[in-house]
């Protein structure tokens, strides 16, 4: 039987002894969709993805909701980030400087068309990946979460993240945290599923990305 014949959850669990031992402790997952900007606004959730990194969940979702509250419950639009005083800014939501100027950035790049977010669903995964590196603040790790949980890309494997890194260190007894080319090499059977597996994998420890 072909991987297409078979459900993704299947495939995992046929491709490696060790993952399937993950997916079946792990029990269902939840809605990678829940609480996320709608599938069609590329913009709020790159904004949600730049609120949100390098924080912890609870962190993450209190800083975003003093964002939204700032701008009546939504996503700021990108002329509304530019005409926002900076400082005020970071004030009210929590944001660090840093996160402020990303947040400009992407805005700047969306205004002058040189982020085309329409075109995004057209893209291969590297082709968004590099759209997105373009802007200030908005790394590989980022570009993944953009396309595992926005975009819903079905093989996205998210090399640099520490919370695979450590669960994948944890799960195959190895003695360090693996380098991204040997992640690449383990996680080799599970295409084409491989966001799937991330979340498994995250779900090991309890701390998907939000």
């Amino acid at each position: 039987m072909s991987p297409r014949a078979r459900s993704p959850r299947s495939h995992l669990r046929a491709s490696d002894p060790v993952l399937c031992e993950l997916i079946d402790a792990a029990g269902p997952l939840r809605d990678s969709r829940e609480g996320r900007p709608a599938r069609d606004d590329h913009y709020g959730a790159l904004v949600r993805s730049i609120v949100n990194q390098q924080l912890s969940v609870r962190a993450g979702r209190a800083i975003y909701g003093r964002l939204l509250e700032r701008f009546g419950g939504r996503p700021p639009a990108p002329e509304e980030v530019l005409a926002d005083d900076p400082e005020e800014l970071r004030a009210a939501a929590g944001l660090s400087r840093a996160k402020v100027s990303f947040l400009r950035s992407l805005a700047e790049h969306v205004i002058d068309g040189s982020l085309e977010l329409a075109r995004l669903d057209d893209l291969d995964d590297d082709q968004v990946i590099a759209e997105l590196v373009a802007v200030k603040g908005l790394g590989v790790w980022t570009a993944h979460m953009f396309l595992m949980f926005h975009l819903e890309r079905p093989d996205v494997l998210a090399v640099g993240d520490l919370g695979i890194r450590r669960a994948i260190e944890l799960a195959y007894g190895l003695d360090e945290l693996p380098a991204p080319a040997s992640i690449e090499r383990i996680a080799e059977p599970w295409r084409p599923y491989r966001t799937l597996a991330c979340r498994y994998l995250w779900r090991s420890l309890d701390n998907e990305p939000d």
